[in-house]
């Protein structure tokens, strides 16, 4: 029954999507962070009822971490496809997520993403891969949050996969924080019931900020180690 509704509210969502490409097209010529905004917060809002239709139950914490007055990377443990979903609908304004390459051709949904400037990274191709962190650290500097999955794929397992190093390079170059994110439960929803969607309650955990300037040189080689025992502490202890 929750797949049924998810699926009628997707055919809604698409019709409601045809006319808002030509209001975002408008916006855009005149003011590309507004028209930002505006998708972010209809993305928003069509995730939020998503999460309602699937009996998703969600608790946020560390509200008080997510960084308001500039732009930050929140660095969160990748446990199924809802985690987008609980990350736009508790994350600031403008936020994108840098998302795998292969999600592109997925219609609607890139098309949303890239209203947002989200951006997709090709990890087979170094030379595409470069670029695309070089457009993220513009986006932070720019005043554009990133949500970004260290991991580089879903977790199926209890503990966390290793970080990659080089998703930091994004602070560290923008000089922006680091927000850890942990999420519990997100597979519950959808990726444990495939191709069910059932009820569950959903966490998500806002750390304290990490600033890599204030690390030594050594320290800042490592901080993808770091910031993956702090969520993963998160995790154990939000189960």
């Amino acid at each position: 029954m929750r797949l049924v509704l998810v699926a009628i509210f997707l055919i809604l969502y698409t019709i409601f999507t045809i006319p808002m490409a030509l209001v975002l097209w408008i916006i855009g010529k005149f003011d590309e962070r507004k028209k930002e905004v505006v998708a972010q917060v209809c993305v928003k809002g069509g995730f939020k009822a998503i999460l309602f239709l699937s009996g998703v139950r969600l608790t946020v914490k560390g509200k008080e971490n997510i960084v308001r007055d500039g732009a930050a990377l929140y660095a969160y443990n990748h446990r199924g496809f809802f985690d987008i979903l609980v990350g736009y609908t508790t994350a600031p304004m403008p936020t994108a997520f840098i998302s795998k390459k292969e999600i592109e051709k997925v219609p609607m949904i890139s098309w949303w993403m890239k209203q947002m400037n989200c951006l997709f990274l090709d990890r087979e191709n170094i030379k595409e891969g470069m670029k695309t962190i070089l457009q993220g650290i513009e986006l932070l500097k720019n005043g554009t949050s990133i949500y970004i999955a260290p991991e580089g794929t879903r977790n199926k397992g209890e503990e966390l996969l290793e970080f990659h190093e080089a998703s930091f390079k994004l602070a560290d170059k923008a000089k922006c924080p680091i927000i850890p994110v942990a999420i519990n439960n997100t597979d519950e929803v959808f990726e444990k019931h495939l191709p069910w969607i059932h009820s569950a309650h959903v966490t998500i955990e806002y750390c304290e900020p990490i600033y890599m300037e204030d690390m030594e040189r050594a320290e800042k080689k490592h901080v993808g180690e770091k910031v993956r025992g702090i969520i993963g502490e998160k995790v154990k202890a939000n189960r």
